[in-house]
């Protein structure tokens, strides 16, 4: 006998939550204060998490007696959110407290220590979620444990950052919370007066560089770190501030570098640990040299500057080791024309987590793994009925040699559907062939992983299978290109030009105020409107979109609309190294996106390499069709040859950039009108600079932007046929249109019905 009780226990404007009981383990309020959320702005002194309440039940090890609460989201807009948790921890917690994060559709499942880190957020990932409220999208707690006694306790859950509510005068920020300063945080995650307002209130910025530090120590305190104070039990084990205010260098022509920042000398030299303080003189040491090291061996010179010993709060105030990276300077263009290029940031970033990891690894005695870089040339291929096979090559760091992976995940996405949580391949098997479904769209992303972690996803791929059909399009992503803005720099002028080019970073960025307004090198110094570097604030607060890596499957979600075509997918690194044969294939989707050899960016790109000009030269002369999508098809082909090329094969001739006065998003043809990102944005990464693309007869337009300019060419030759955009595909941003619009070109493309 199941006695089942479902009844909502709390609801928001956003969130409904509900309990469910099996046998005797009922939910009941716990003694503990909880997490409670108010409309309008939280004041000084105002704790939310001591606001509410919270609840508790004994555990259980047997599924018929089960009880759960489910927190159950009402998504205003689809897309990816974070998810945090909070509970209180009493005396009796578990270790092992059963969260499950439902999102579109799949289950991830958690075991949290509850023993430790109560009454404040606890991240546990960030998820793709469907809009509206539904049972694919929320989060699980159960009492099952492995132990036989104990409690589990249930507070709050928040689904993504959030904007700013905290009021300091009389105004909140009117920022996204994860721009605004660590004080304002350290409020909302319910950290004591004394923790985040050390200024008494006077001094936010002093509170900002305190708040953190303090933090750090109430969180820690209790554990094995900080045994001998007060705080949540997080056994946090160093803390590491990292600035970019290494200085200047007066000449203006060279690069500031690294330096690093210890305290030892204070507080009596000991930290709440017992240890010296010069292990903070460690990490710091052990920072300076890997990081100025890694950058010189990868980017040139790169000065290996001072290590300071004084007094710093974030490397004074905290109760275990500390230290303070100035990884650059940002007074310094030089640095930041290298800070702001989105590989140096990863290879900086990696370089900083290698130093980490050989200090902690030093402190306790261990060896130490680095994680693995991330997979190329991967491909997806239909390998016969009911099959694909996803192919890959492994990445090697020449730097680490314990980088080497033992394994792979391939984590596999079906429709509309998030990804799951993959399927580990073993040893230096580098493919793994999967069963699907007819009509059902199969993305997929690897990942390398050994024991010190797992790497950051290849860009994904997609298959398809239609049942009966007889032409298989193969989709080539060509879209790698990461870099900073637009670089200025001659005799007169200096800075980052986003209305020239915005560069392109990895996924979201946050990082610009706005617009660079001065580039006078004369008005070097003066802090005014007219001064070099001065900005407007047009983009404050703003997240930029940028590449993310899954273009594929936009254009083989629309492919598979017209359910009479196969699909395979590659990295176009597949195919210029010959691991993927397209002769196979009756039509070629290439997709461009914002590549091109823009010539400041710190690694090559370029659209059309020497050997991807040769594969499309081959494959439309064995009559293959092609469509071709990209903003810098034409600029990025400068030389008479390369040129004659694009006349040759795509038939069109570049003639500028779309510089409609207006800058309007619409585009008509193919019997339809649409906008496409054009401007920067949340969203989807944007086409500032869509190029006009005139046809080379017998070729004809396809497409006009709203100034009436050439944006797409369509060429129905005898021999084979070809469609090129000046704009990327992706880009257009209504599904519905988008699909329509590809399945027009597939009729011309493959003479169908």
């Amino acid at each position: 006998h199941r006695d089942l009780h479902s009844c909502p226990t709390r609801r928001s404007s956003d969130l409904e939550i509900y309990q469910d009981t099996r046998g005797q383990h009922r939910w009941h309020h716990a003694d503990s204060a909880g997490f409670a959320f108010h409309p309008g702005v939280y004041v000084d002194h105002e704790n939310p998490f001591e606001q509410g309440t919270s609840r508790q039940t004994e555990v259980t090890n047997n599924p018929e007696s089960e009880s759960t609460i489910i927190w159950r989201p009402a998504i205003t807009e689809a897309g990816r959110y974070a998810v945090y948790v909070s509970y209180q921890t009493v005396e009796n917690s578990i270790d092992d407290a059963h969260y499950t994060v439902w999102h579109q559709g799949v289950s991830t499942e958690f075991r949290v220590n509850q023993q430790m880190g109560g009454r404040t957020w606890v991240y546990l990932g960030t998820f793709d979620f469907d809009a509206g409220s539904s049972a694919r999208n929320c989060v699980i707690l159960s009492n099952q444990s492995r132990h036989h006694h104990g409690v589990v306790t249930a507070d709050a859950v928040r689904f993504g950052g959030g904007m700013g509510n905290i009021r300091r005068g009389y105004t909140t920020s009117g920022l996204p919370r994860a721009l605004e300063g660590s004080r304002y945080y350290a409020q909302w995650a319910g950290m004591p007066y004394s923790v985040y307002s050390t200024k008494n209130g006077e001094d936010d910025y002093g509170d900002d560089i305190n708040a953190r530090s303090y933090m750090a120590n109430l969180l820690g305190g209790g554990s094995v770190y900080m045994p001998d104070t007060t705080g949540r039990g997080v056994p946090l084990e160093l803390s590491l501030a990292i600035h970019s205010d290494a200085g200047y260098t007066r000449d203006g022509q060279t690069h500031t570098g690294t330096l690093s920042i210890c305290t030892t000398y204070l507080n009596d030299s000991i930290l709440y640990s017992g240890l010296s303080r010069l292990v903070s003189r460690d990490l710091a040491d052990e920072l300076l040299v890997s990081v100025s090291n890694d950058m010189a061996k990868h980017y040139g010179s790169w000065p290996t500057r001072e290590l300071y010993d004084r007094n710093y709060s974030e490397s004074r105030c905290p109760g275990i080791p500390s230290a303070i990276l100035e990884t650059m300077s940002h007074q310094n263009f030089w640095d930041m024309r290298y800070g702001q290029d989105p590989n140096f940031r990863f290879d900086m970033a990696r370089s900083i987590y290698k130093a980490i990891l050989r200090y902690v690894s030093r402190m306790h005695h261990t060896r130490y793994v680095v994680s693995p870089l991330a997979p190329t040339h991967v491909r997806a291929e239909l390998t016969g009925t009911g099959q694909v096979k996803v192919s890959w090559k492994s990445t090697k760091d020449a730097d680490e040699s314990t980088a080497e992976p033992t394994g792979y995940i391939v984590y596999t996405a079906i429709g509309k559907n998030g990804f799951d949580n993959g399927t580990y391949v073993k040893g230096k098997n580098t493919s793994l062939t999967i069963d699907i479904e007819p009509e059902l769209l199969y993305s997929f992303k690897v990942t390398a992983v050994n024991d010190g972690g797992e790497s950051f996803p290849t860009e994904v791929v997609s298959a398809y299978e239609s049942p009966g059909a007889q032409k298989t399009i193969l989709i080539v992503n060509g879209f790698h290109r990461l870099a900073s803005p637009a670089v200025r720099n001659n005799s007169a002028e200096q800075g980052f030009d986003l209305e020239m080019d915005a560069g392109v970073t990895y996924g979201r960025t946050a990082g610009w105020l706005g617009y660079q307004i001065s580039f006078d090198k004369t008005q070097m110094g003066k802090e005014t409107r007219s001064g070099l570097g001065f900005t407007n604030d047009s983009l404050m607060g703003q997240f930029i979109a940028g590449n993310d890596f899954n273009y594929v499957r936009t254009h083989a979600e629309a492919i598979a609309t017209a359910k009479r075509y196969n699909i395979a997918s590659c990295s176009s690194e597949a195919l210029e190294t010959n691991d993927i044969h397209p002769t196979q294939y009756q039509m070629m989707d290439l997709i461009l996106g914002l590549e091109k050899n823009d010539g400041w960016a710190l690694r090559q790109y370029q659209a059309f390499s020497p050997m991807m000009r040769q594969h499309l030269k081959l494959f439309t002369s064995r009559g293959g069709a092609l469509l071709v999508s990209g903003s810098y098809i034409g600029s990025d082909m400068n030389m008479p040859a390369e040129r004659r090329y694009l006349e040759d094969i795509l038939k069109i001739s570049y003639e500028g950039v779309n510089t409609d006065s207006l800058r309007r998003d619409t585009i008509e043809g193919l019997g339809k009108t649409f906008e496409f990102y054009r401007h920067l944005n949340e969203t989807h990464y944007a086409a500032t600079n869509p190029e006009v693309l005139q046809p080379v007869a017998p070729a004809y337009p396809a497409m006009v932007y709203a100034d009436g300019y050439s944006a797409s060419v369509a060429y129905d030759g005898k021999d084979y046929k070809a469609m090129t955009m000046g704009f990327p595909f992706e880009c257009i941003k209504d599904e519905q249109k988008r699909c329509s619009l590809m399945r027009g070109i597939l009729r011309f493309l493959l003479q169908t019905n």
